[in-house]
């Protein structure tokens, strides 16, 4: 596996850091996002390192679409949003903070503020929470 030593999102892979996982498989991670835009906001990740959508194999791009269709279709399942929405970034300048390829799955309300990222750092019990609705909707 592809991996960089300082990247934030290979050392949750690896273990070293902590996250609320909702899934894994051979070829990807999915986590609840510690700031979130809204309640439910996870992230797919591949487990091999590339830096954004350029830098991807085409083979690893494909598994990771696949989970997060897999996820966005748990979420609307668990959490009944009025809408889903997907953001991927690449580069600083397009808002993309870390450099691993990664796909937000954000669940959205009607008439919620549109936002990649939310303002404050969540409450671990509740994501750990939301990721267990996710992961039995997953499961069913």
């Amino acid at each position: 596996m592809a991996e960089s030593t300082q990247c934030v999102f290979c050392k949750i892979v690896r273990g070293e850091l902590p996250a609320v996982k909702v899934h894994e498989d051979e070829h990807t991670l999915t986590f609840m996002d510690i700031q979130p835009a809204s309640p439910g906001h996870a992230l797919v990740i591949p487990k091999t390192h590339a830096p954004n959508l350029l830098e991807i194999t085409e083979s690893e791009l494909f598994v990771v679409a696949a989970t997060a269709q897999r996820i966005a279709r748990a979420v609307q399942k668990a959490l009944a949003p009025d809408g889903i929405r997907i953001v991927q970034t690449n580069g600083a300048a397009a808002g993309q903070s870390v450099f691993h390829y990664h796909v937000h799955i954000i669940p959205m309300q009607a008439g919620q503020r549109v936002g990649a990222h939310g303002r404050e750092r969540a409450n671990p019990e509740a994501l750990k929470a939301l990721a267990a609705q996710i992961r039995a909707a997953l499961a069913a």
